[in-house]
Formats: C-alpha cells, structure tokens, sequence
C-alpha cells in the first residue's frame, strides 16, 4: 500500500527505501534490520499514528524492550499478527521531522492522556526537534 499510494508517486529511488523482512520471522527480521536502520540513521522524516490504546509503530503498552535497540522483535501483539517487528523509540526519536496523524473520537481518551503527560508509548518518541500532529476535531477534546 505504502509503495502503491506514496513511494511510486515521488522520485525517492529505490535504493533507498528498506522494507522491513518480515517474511525471516520476527527475530531474524528484526536483527537483519537493526543493520538497514543503523546504516541509515538519522532519518530525515517519519509519519507516524497512535493506536486507540496510545501505541505507535508496533510499540504497545505494557511490553518492555531493550532501550538501545533501533528494532525490536514483538511479541504478543495485541493487535494481528501476534509476532512482528517494530523500530523502536530510539530510532524514531533521530528523525528531523516526526509528524503524527491522529483521526478518530476512539482515540480521545488516549490523546488526553498523552496531553496530561501519560507513559504511553507515543509519548516515548523525543526528537530533538520535536514533533508535529495532525488531529481531527474527534480525536482531539480541549
């Protein structure tokens, strides 16, 4: 979808675009890419969003990672799969643009959290930079 919609639409090559591979399984996939995302730090942007239950990327609350991994094997996802791989805060954290879109009343709740300053896993992305968010009226609540 992400090549269809975005990557084919822009003049990004191709030489620079990782996909994570998922496919080796998640540990396997998850040290594979920890090479990929090294090499390739800081990077220049990411959009994000936030889960009804404040997680962002594959990081879910309540799951614990090693804090100086750049990727991360994850495992009982709450959400399908179960088994997946994730960049971590960390590495999101290098990027010079974090944008985050937040849409829906379902994830007001969460929002406020993270506005009264909440541990969700969405708070734990830290540019030095920044960050910008994209929120509609039914996610947001004053």
């Amino acid at each position: 979808m992400a090549n269809t919609t975005l990557l084919e639409q822009t003049t990004i090559p191709a030489t620079q675009v990782f996909t994570m591979p998922t496919e080796q399984g998640n540990e396997a996939a998850a040290a594979a890419y920890r090479v990929i995302v090294a090499n390739a730090l800081p990077f220049d942007m990411v959009l994000l969003g936030m889960g009804e239950d404040g997680h962002t990327a594959s990081l879910f609350p309540g799951h614990q990672h090693d804090l100086d991994e750049l990727v991360h094997a994850v495992y009982n996802s709450p959400k399908p799969p179960p088994e997946r791989i994730s960049l971590s805060a960390k590495a999101l954290s290098t990027s010079s643009h974090v944008l985050f879109l937040i849409t829906g009343a379902g994830k007001q709740a969460k929002v406020a959290e993270w506005r009264a300053g909440a541990d969700l896993p969405v708070a734990q992305i830290n540019p030095a930079n920044g960050i910008d968010i994209f929120i509609d009226q039914d996610a947001f609540s004053a």
